[in-house]
């Protein structure tokens, strides 16, 4: 059995009661070194965030939007049959209505039988000049021989005066029997007679001639300078054709542009007027982001800076990279139906938003497509390193 020795049973003793203390010191001293190494962490990271931060302005109030196509009858009608549902997709100039064109035939075709009708007219025109002009050479013909019969009656008007004149001297002295003195006289009053109508005869032909002119003038003035085609009559019942050909061909509704059906509001039988709106296309090829930014925000942000987007509908693996294509002309609350009044005097400062539009890639668009409506976050790089 061992000698027992008070000395080292109190030297024990004292060291087991130091212990516990020692070791609580350590984690103490451990625990604040690793608070302030977690403080040096946090400041350098809030100072990089900090410096980072500051060439990016971002929002989560953004909006994918686009330049839809309302498609609008031109003609009435009632509808005969759509193509179309919500939701599919069409190109451009796919069929999506067709109205009943019973009605654009028969207008087609009465325009149609007018506008022949015209153009002969129009050659019926040009005949007649050809028979004016005929009459006119005739007109000159006949005043000719008028005046041909005026000079034999002026001729034989005054041989008759010549004779008469000698018959009278001679009547006195009793060379000229009173029976031959009558005959003179009548062949006197004849020739004056026949002088007389072979005046109106001339006038006559001159007024038939000047008519026949005055017809052919006004005949050349319908058709003088012009042809078949652009004679003011004929290029009128022309117009009226192409309009009729027009109102027919818009019987069928086409897609004006390439996109996804939506709002569809036609049925078949459907009486459909010219401006009412029957669908709306979305162009989800061409979408854009409209991003609010808040006033405060935008002292930096340029046309053409690159702007990096994320939507709720495919998350953060999903990044759009767009770019900044301009400017709203106001705020969102400038343009609202009933625009703020702060001119009581009861006025608090509200922080205003204006969009900016955001041009996206249409290859990314292709990859992912996006859909008018949809949130999005964009961050703008406004460091000016791109």
């Amino acid at each position: 059995m061992a000698d027992y020795d008070p000395n080292e049973s109190g030297a024990f003793a004292i060291d087991a009661k130091l212990r516990p203390v020692q070791t609580i010191d350590k984690a103490a001293k451990r625990k604040k070194l690793f608070l302030a190494l977690g403080a040096a962490v946090a400041v350098i990271g809030g100072g990089y965030a900090l410096l980072s931060d500051g060439d990016h302005v971002t929002t989560d109030n953004a909006y994918v939007n686009a330049d839809v196509a309302q498609v609008t009858p031109l003609v009435t009608g009632p509808v005969s049959s759509v193509a179309v549902v919500n939701t599919q997709t069409v190109k451009r100039g796919d069929i999506l209505v067709r109205l009943d064109d019973t009605d654009a035939r028969i207008a087609l075709a009465k325009v149609e039988a007018e506008w022949q009708r015209v153009r002969r007219q129009y050659g019926q025109v040009i005949a007649n000049g050809d028979a004016l002009s005929a009459q006119v050479r005739a007109g000159d013909a006949e005043v000719g021989r008028a005046r041909a019969q005026l000079d034999i009656a002026t001729a034989a008007f005054a041989k008759a005066k010549i004779d008469l004149d000698r018959r009278q001297q001679l009547a006195d002295s009793g060379a000229v029997s009173g029976e031959e003195l009558t005959i003179v006289r009548n062949a006197y009053a004849a020739a004056q007679g026949n002088l007389a109508q072979a005046r109106a005869g001339l006038a006559q032909a001159n007024a038939a001639r000047a008519s026949a002119e005055g017809s052919h003038a006004a005949n050349d003035a319908l058709v003088a300078g012009t042809t078949i085609d652009s004679n003011p009559d004929v290029a009128a019942a022309k117009a009226k054709l192409d309009q009729a050909r027009l109102d027919l061909a818009r019987t069928v509704i086409r897609a004006p542009i390439d996109g996804v059906v939506t709002n569809r509001q036609v049925q078949i039988g459907q009486r459909v007027a010219p401006g009412n709106p029957v669908m709306t296309i979305v162009p989800v090829r061409t979408v854009y982001v409209d991003a609010n930014f808040k006033e405060g925000q935008l002292g930096r942000v340029r046309p053409g800076q690159p702007v990096e987007l994320t939507s709720d509908l495919y998350g953060s693996n999903v990044v759009y990279h767009g770019k900044v294509a301009g400017f709203s002309g106001g705020t969102g609350s400038a343009f609202s139906l009933i625009p703020a009044q702060n001119a009581t005097g009861n006025w608090i400062k509200v922080v205003q938003r204006l969009p900016v539009r955001v041009t996206l890639d249409p290859r990314e668009l292709a990859a992912n497509p996006l859909r008018v409506g949809l949130s999005m976050e964009a961050s703008v790089d406004v460091s000016g390193k791109h």
